[in-house]
């Protein structure tokens, strides 16, 4: 038998098969090791097939298989070539994201326990052996015990006399490192109401592959999910259930859990390398059948998916900046058509693009409009910034909020303050020569951490001491702009001293716990307001929550970006959903400097349909997205005349597409990428709006085939962040 193989060098160079005499044990998505050149390389068993379009007598054997099972199942190898085809990549790349780090670097594996474990007998320890007895008493009342423990308690020679003498024997069994244990929940299933009957209903009788499922905040769209995968469970199948922030993995975990019990296993980054390891083994062996995360669950090893669920489904992070960057809504289609079943994204905004395909009849529409308690949406209140600065207000807080907030505390409910900027202050800038302190390694200012008085960048993490004086001229007299979640909370303090405020950002979630226990505080009710980014605005659900406060609207609503107003739009309807989830009415007070906006407009009204039809229609107008296809070539290298230099090879081969097809280019130009640098890495980029789909392999093969001497190219369709 031979094996074709991918060798695990992510290379242009060697991303092709290569054929090996096959050993006993091999299979299909085995991974070995093989020998490569002079070296020892691990790969990856692809096929295997009898006979060798090369002479039998001079292939090389492969060496060992590494894992009893095939790390790699059949539909994992489709859809590694699939990726790879898709998205221009080497094929070992690609595999890389269907498993653990830790586990392809050989650096994790199976923990065992040593146990002790009574033998039937009736022997009895000499009278003055009184360690033996204890111990031998001990394990006839616990039963199997734990080495290391059960020496902790009686001594080492204790216990070994105890194994000598044939009283007890050692036993090794796998332990099987589970993440969250804590996390848990009520396991009592909810009766569907008539609308969330009505869309698993559609779901099912629809032939359509996508399934959109657009619900207004607190419209009950978990229990459908929830609902679905336990359809597909009792058919013996498997599910994927997606969440676009780490921090909202715990509490659709302890809902899983309690439904489904030790079928739901976790995978994300915040684990570490061996609870990753063994979630992500127990969902090879069948024993979890549903699959749990953020982004990088989309290639969990599951098979015979029955349900892919695609949460918030309008949300950036689900779009990956490293290689390959790729679309998890684009690879879960890709495993639903594999398995024949149906991926149902959620959303109370979705995206344009994907809307626009519902309306289109491309993927099934589910409308839900109403809450689940039939309570109406919080009512938003714009507090208009400008008239608060004129009457001498300079405070983050308008003099309405102030007010909602102090009613909410005497009232024993709670608030929730969004505010999408960690730290204290943005930036430190000298008001003598204007110097704004930034960051050795990348094109950006700094931020001003008050709790560990240093700066940070937020973009490579470097930390700074912090400046008594401007470097530049010396001056002292240094001034903070803008304002970050750890101001807000000095300030609330200030305010409300009784009150208990917690802060979630990613400052204050380290490690795997971070989030859960912020979270799992406030669900508690240990605390009175939650000051947060990004991550507090989306998927939670706290029934004592009655106000909402949005402190800086327009943060994001002038970026230079096409999908600016969108992101505004979506990020202020999922913050306010979060408030009056349960039986008293919620508000929210959203402040800006722009109260006309029509944005806002459209926001304050939860009119997702007036907004879809204006956004549309001006991304139509100016052929944007999805009339359009963005294109950005990045060209990244540690040394500026590196980076400038593959720049013009890259710029120079795609103007000959450009020159051929100018009709299809409604834009096409090289430039410095708007941060310059990041992570000591120069930064230029060859941007293009292309009318064409048909000539993207083409701009592929022609970028990446570039000489590029220190330098790295890699290209975005429709880059979630122009920066």
């Amino acid at each position: 038998m031979t094996a074709e193989v991918i060798v695990d060098i992510a290379h242009g160079e060697v991303d092709r098969i290569f054929e090996y005499r096959a050993i006993d044990g091999v299979c299909e998505g085995s991974r070995v090791k093989v020998p490569f050149g002079n070296r020892v390389v691990d790969g990856f068993v692809m096929r295997l097939k009898r006979n060798s379009d090369f002479d039998a007598a001079k292939l090389k054997s492969i060496l060992s298989v590494v894992d009893e099972v095939p790390a790699l199942c059949a539909e994992c190898l489709s859809l590694a070539e699939q990726i790879s085809v898709r998205y221009r990549c080497p094929k070992a790349l690609v595999l890389r994201l269907f498993l653990p780090g830790e586990m392809r670097k050989g650096a994790v594996r199976e923990l065992y326990k040593t146990y002790v474990l009574l033998k039937d007998g009736a022997f009895e320890p000499a009278a003055r052996a009184k360690a033996q007895a204890a111990a031998l008493a001990f394990l006839r009342e616990n039963g199997k015990y734990g080495y290391t423990e059960l020496c902790g308690r009686f001594g080492r020679s204790a216990v070994g006399a105890l194994v000598e003498k044939g009283a007890a024997e050692l036993t090794k069994e796998r332990v099987i490192r589970s993440p969250y244990v804590a996390v848990s929940g009520a396991g009592a299933e909810h009766t569907l109401t008539a609308g969330q009957k009505s869309a698993v209903e559609s779901i099912g009788r629809s032939d359509k592959t996508v399934q959109l499922l657009h619900g207004v905040t607190g419209s009950g769209k978990t229990e459908i999910y929830l609902t679905l995968i336990a359809d597909q469970l009792q058919k013996g199948k498997s599910a994927i259930f997606l969440v676009p922030e780490i921090s909202l993995t715990p509490q659709m975990l302890s809902q899983l859990r309690a439904r489904f019990g030790p079928q739901a296993a976790i995978l994300h980054s915040g684990l570490s390398a061996g609870e990753r390891f063994d979630e992500w083994w127990r969902l090879r062996t069948g024993e979890a059948k549903i699959a749990v995360g953020a982004r990088s669950a989309v290639f969990a090893p599951v098979e015979n998916i029955g349900v892919i669920i695609l949460d918030e489904e309008h949300d950036g992070s689900y779009f990956s900046e490293s290689n390959p960057r790729y679309s998890t809504l684009e690879i879960a289609k890709m495993r639903a058509e594999y398995n024949g079943c149906k991926l149902v994204a959620g959303s109370a905004t979705p995206s344009v693009e994907t809307y626009l395909k519902a309306t289109q009849g491309e993927y099934n529409l589910i409308r839900l409009p109403e809450r689940i308690n039939r309570k109406p949406m919080p009512e938003i209140a714009i507090a208009d910034m400008r008239r608060e600065v004129r009457r001498g207000n300079n405070s983050a807080f308008s003099a309405a909020l102030r007010e909602e907030l102090a009613e909410c505390l005497e009232q024993k409910k709670q608030a929730i303050l969004f505010l999408n900027r960690r730290g204290y202050a943005q930036s430190v800038v000298c008001r003598e020569c204007g110097y704004v302190a930034k960051c050795e390694a990348c094109d950006v200012s700094l931020t001003y951490h008050s709790e560990e008085n240093c700066l940070k960048c937020h973009y490579c993490g470097a930390q700074y001491r912090m400046l008594s004086a401007c470097p530049e001229c010396g001056g002292v007299h240094l001034s903070y702009t803008g304002t970050g979640t750890q101001k807000i909370v000095g300030e609330l303090k200030k305010m409300f001293p009784s009150a208990r405020i917690l802060r979630m950002d990613n400052d204050t979630t380290s490690g795997k716990e971070g989030h859960y226990k912020i979270l799992k505080q406030f669900a508690d009710r240990k605390a009175d307001i939650l000051v947060g980014t990004q991550m507090i605005a989306k998927g939670h659900d706290f029934p004592a929550v009655t106000l909402v406060g949005i402190l800086d609207a327009d943060m994001s609503l002038h970026f230079s970006d096409y999908r600016s107003g969108e992101r505004t739009f979506q990020l202020i309807t999922q913050v306010a959903g979060r408030s009056g989830r349960a039986e008293e009415q919620g508000k929210v007070v959203l402040q800006t400097y722009d109260p006309e906006n029509y944005i806002l407009r459209f926001a304050i009204r939860y009119d997702y349909e007036g907004f879809f039809r204006h956004e549309i229609s001006l991304r139509k107008s100016t052929a944007f997205p999805p009339f359009a296809k963005i294109v950005r070539v990045m060209v990244t290298a540690s040394e500026d005349a590196d980076a400038l230099e593959a720049l013009r090879a890259v710029y120079f081969a795609l103007k000959e597409i450009y020159e051929a097809h100018r009709e299809d280019f409604l834009f096409f130009n090289k430039m410095k990428s708007p941060i310059k640098k990041i992570q000591n890495k120069f930064r230029y980029q060859v941007l293009m709006r292309v009318k064409n789909d048909a000539l993207l392999p083409e701009i592929y093969e022609k970028a990446l085939a570039c000489p590029v001497r220190g330098a790295l190219v890699y290209i975005e369709e429709n880059p979630a962040n122009l920066s």
